[in-house]
């Protein structure tokens, strides 16, 4: 298939390694995010957040670290050798990876103050998502033209699903009991703004990597576009019932409202994590018909 590059065991380490450092990424940033809009919530899901974005961070940095081995290994073709061959280490550092490596380790660092910062004191914590977002713009397909009109749409993007992905947590906390339901019902009035801000944002981007409709359907970057595509309203939709449906249930004190909005919660964790893998596919072994 056009734009397909060939797929081997260390490409496929690669993917999984690069999915797995969004999630990371996400989870950091928006635990961050969603520590500084809800400053008032139970002290339990509050606490949450705050273990869950420091978890995040160490995670991020510590497959960043993989990913510099992995890159190695594949550029060099000499395997575990390769990994950990200094030469092509530092040609790496060299690279856009090392500079997104560069904020983004920074960034998570910064994030860790997230534990014990309160007030005032989360302004390190969300400059550090900050520059974990920006990492994003330094690598990858929006380096392409227009360099700095990519650049803002991806990091516009990435701060919305962030905000999302790192709400997940403590709302599935907070959905245990029928106080929860206040929480969850700001959440959604606030995403209902920072939703439709996600979609045009990875709308334009993705128009600008396809270009036309024979590219969506005549590459593999723009299969795997479809896909995502695809999970992408699934996740939707379960927003939806979730804000239309579930929460009110769960206001009502309605019975099993909290099992089944526990459960929708957790799909969409699950449909976070397919896009985290679909997303690494295409940025790892397709090309944009855009660059073609």
């Amino acid at each position: 298939m056009e734009g397909l590059a060939p797929i081997e065991t260390w490409a496929i380490l690669a993917i999984l390694a690069k999915a797995a450092g969004y999630i990371a990424a996400l989870l950091a940033m928006g635990g961050v995010v969603f520590v500084a809009l809800f400053r008032d919530v139970p002290a339990d899901v509050i606490r949450l957040a705050r273990r869950i974005a420091a978890l995040a961070a160490v995670v991020g940095l510590l497959i960043l670290a993989a990913r510099f081995g992995i890159r190695a290994a594949r550029l060099s073709g000499m395997g575990l050798e390769g990994a950990v061959d200094p030469l092509m280490l530092g040609l790496i550092w060299d690279s856009p990876l090392g500079a997104a490596a560069v904020w983004r380790a920074g960034g998570e660092a910064l994030i860790l103050t997230v534990l014990f910062a309160r007030g005032f004191w989360l302004i390190p914590a969300l400059i550090g998502a900050i520059m974990v977002a920006y990492s994003f713009t330094l690598v990858g397909h929006s380096l392409g033209e227009p360099r700095m009109l990519l650049g803002s749409l991806l990091a516009v993007h990435v701060v919305m699903v962030a905000f999302w992905v790192g709400a997940l947590g403590p709302l599935h906390r907070a959905a245990r009991t029928q106080s929860g339901a206040a929480l969850l019902h700001r959440f959604g009035m606030l995403a209902s703004i920072g939703i439709p801000v996600l979609i045009v944002a990875g709308g334009i981007f993705a128009w600008l990597m396809i270009g036309s409709f024979t590219g969506l359907f005549g590459t593999a970057y723009g299969w795997a576009m479809l896909g995502k595509i695809v999970v992408v309203a699934g996740l939707l939709a379960l927003a939806a019932a979730n804000k239309l449906k579930l929460v009110p249930a769960l206001a009502r004190g309605d019975a099993g409202a909290a099992r089944r909005l526990r459960t929708s919660i957790r799909l969409e964790c699950a449909a976070v994590v397919g896009i985290a893998l679909l997303t690494a596919t295409m940025t790892s072994v397709t090309v944009p018909p855009a660059n073609l």
